[in-house]
């Protein structure tokens, strides 16, 4: 899109967001928090979207970084080659990895595609020492039943990965779609109430595992 549309465009309906950007203007907005890196222990989180869609530019950033001595973390639905994550992964020193449900019908139900390669990498991240940080969108009427929850539990427990965040269903996409001009087709779902957590929670906790509730 060349965006000459926009800048015509009568009623100021459409619009451009985002930029494209080097991989030197990267890396000087991050340089600017580097102080607030050393004295948090934080570091760069590289999101979406799916970061690993970019793997090129990906890998270079987390080069620089290594190379500079900042803390990265990735946050990654997963579906990728294994190759993709094998180029990666000596330079992530976190990855959040998002799990949506273990049914394979549902999950390309719901996203398109298999999650064969999702639980894959995941379980070869694992296998291979990474730092993980499962996430677990919580989205009612579609993946918090107990099957699911039970399932998700004994696959992470069994990968031997401790930490796992519950992502609460929000309805904050609703209006980036209406800029897309696409159809949200989940507007019904509810975001899960604090009781719901807690029960998830105690579920995931029988197995072991260390659960926070929300982002991180």
């Amino acid at each position: 899109m060349c965006g000459k549309c926009c800048q015509v465009c009568p009623t100021g309906a459409l619009a451009i967001t985002g930029k494209q950007v080097t991989l030197k203007e990267v890396l000087r907005e991050i340089d600017k928090d580097s102080i607030f890196y050393d004295e948090s222990e934080g570091g760069v989180t590289f999101s979406g979207g799916e970061p690993l869609l970019q793997l090129d530019f990906l890998s270079a950033l987390l080069k620089e970084c290594k190379d500079w001595n900042i803390r990265t973390a990735v946050n990654t639905c997963g579906y990728a080659s294994h190759d993709a994550i094998a180029k990666i992964s000596d330079k992530v020193d976190l990855f959040l990895y998002d799990i949506k449900t273990m049914d394979e019908k549902k999950h390309i139900k719901y996203t398109g595609v298999s999650n064969k390669p999702i639980l894959e990498n995941l379980k070869r991240l694992a296998e291979n020492g990474s730092n993980i940080q499962v996430r677990f969108p919580i989205i009612p009427g579609i993946n918090d039943d107990k099957d699911n929850v039970t399932e998700t539990a004994e696959f992470v427990a069994s990968c031997r990965i401790k930490n796992i965040s519950l992502l609460p269903y929000h309805r904050a996409g609703i209006e980036k779609y209406k800029g897309l001009s696409r159809v949200y087709k989940v507007k019904k779902i509810k975001t899960p109430s604090d009781q719901d957590l807690n029960l998830i929670e105690e579920e995931l906790e029988a197995f072991g595992l260390k659960v926070r509730i929300g982002g991180g």
